[in-house]
């Protein structure tokens, strides 16, 4: 089973244990559109990866097996810590390219987008890192890591970076001058001129250190979260395609060829100068920024929060199943949790796509267990509490979808 359905758990716990310090603190550390997205936009990148990541392992595995220069001894405790370290150094420069270059922005943008700085922010990943992010990690199959080892590392190394998305924790004196920890992670996710593109390790902070990529978080100016070209949308694929898209009609507008080939891979911002002349962007002034934040009615919110929870366990289901489903089957309970997470995300942005969107989700839902009794080719009689708890969703929505069917709202400004 894929680790992070037991990992889930303790993320969960650990999001809790922070909203009950900030409750201590007096202070708000969440809000819930914004934290139901983030954990959505994680949730789809853990489903779609289901297919996504058997292609880079087959890649790693390929590499490893034809072009190693050492075979290594996956039960040796060096060689795992020499991996591990390697592994945050290569992870250092895919994290500092995916700041420095267009088209990597695009994937890793998704990261930046919400406009807070929480653990629901941690969760809230690229579903296409697959395009190019592999690239970065062969050099250890060249060098005859095992794919057993990449893959712990590479793990080890992801589920660390966890705890550093937060407010709660303060400085840790020395602990910040070696490793990445939350001062220093806050520092990376600010768009304020003295934080942009800084603190890219993953464990060690080190290498900010040693390429001068490093800045401390300085009291007397608060981080301000967020990118520069603000999303001000929940959708998770809007979220996961914005960037490309930019990228893709600057490249279509621009009349000459070379800068149809470098808006890909000049830095984020970049535009070519005819562009930038007949279209300038205006100056950029965070502190004047309203943040995105529509108005959720009660309703909406209790509708949302009761979906999502079902799609969650929907989800776990879904990860743990897909991998020996067919590929027809696997591939469309992936897309069946997206399009539910569009939904649940649309009804959070006020749009009326949230009607249509939940209807045809909850239909399908019903119609695949009416009709075969079957749920994404498991029979219910294996599934009876997934069974019940979409009938219990169809059910919900029916409800709230015939009571807000009338009160529908534009999508906030």
């Amino acid at each position: 089973m894929n680790p992070i359905v037991y990992a889930t758990p303790v993320f969960f716990a650990l999001i809790g244990l922070e909203l009950w310090q900030a409750h201590r603190r007096k202070a708000r550390a969440y809000d819930f559109a914004d934290t139901l997205c983030s954990i959505g936009l994680g949730a789809v990148s853990q489903v779609t990866e289901v297919f996504s990541k058997a292609l880079m392992l087959g890649i790693y595995v390929l590499v490893y097996e034809h072009l190693r220069l050492f075979t290594l001894d996956a039960h040796s405790v060096a060689v795992w810590l020499g991996a591990l370290l390697l592994y945050d150094f290569l992870y250092y420069w895919h994290h500092r390219l995916g700041h420095e270059v267009g088209v990597l922005w695009a994937a890793h943008v998704v990261h930046h987008q919400s406009e807070a700085f929480n653990l629901s922010t941690a969760l809230r990943q690229t579903s296409s890192n697959f395009l190019f992010g592999w690239i970065f990690y062969l050099p250890l199959a060249v060098l005859g890591v095992p794919p057993l080892v990449w893959i712990g590392v590479a793990l080890i190394d992801l589920l660390y970076q966890y705890w550093i998305h937060t407010e709660q924790i303060g400085k840790l004196g020395w602990f910040d001058r070696v490793f990445a920890s939350p001062s220093n992670h806050r520092v990376h996710h600010g768009v304020n001129d003295r934080y942009l593109d800084k603190n890219y390790g993953g464990i060690l902070i080190l290498w900010d250190r040693l390429f001068g990529t490093y800045a401390d978080e300085d009291d007397d100016e608060p981080v301000i979260y967020g990118t520069r070209a603000p999303l001000r949308r929940y959708d998770p694929l809007w979220a996961n395609l914005e960037g490309y898209a930019a990228l893709a009609r600057d490249a279509w507008r621009t009349r000459r060829w070379a800068d149809k080939f470098n808006v890909w891979i000049k830095p984020p911002g970049w535009r070519p100068a005819d562009l930038a002349a007949a279209d300038p962007k205006p100056a950029f002034d965070p502190y004047t920024r309203p943040r995105y934040a529509p108005a959720v009615p009660r309703a909406v919110q209790l509708h949302a929060g009761l979906q999502f929870l079902l799609l969650m366990l929907a989800g776990t289901d879904c990860l743990s199943r897909a991998p020996q489903l067919p590929w027809a089957w696997g591939a469309a309970y992936v897309a069946w949790n997206v399009l539910s997470m569009t939904a649940i995300c649309a009804w959070l942005e006020g749009s009326r796509r949230g009607l249509a969107l939940d209807l045809i989700r909850l239909l399908a839902a019903l119609a695949m267990l009416l009709s075969g009794g079957r749920w994404f080719g498991a029979p219910l009689d294996t599934l009876p509490l997934l069974g019940l708890a979409v009938l219990v969703a169809a059910s919900a929505a029916a409800a709230l979808l015939a009571a807000f069917s009338g009160r529908r709202r534009t999508v906030a400004a």
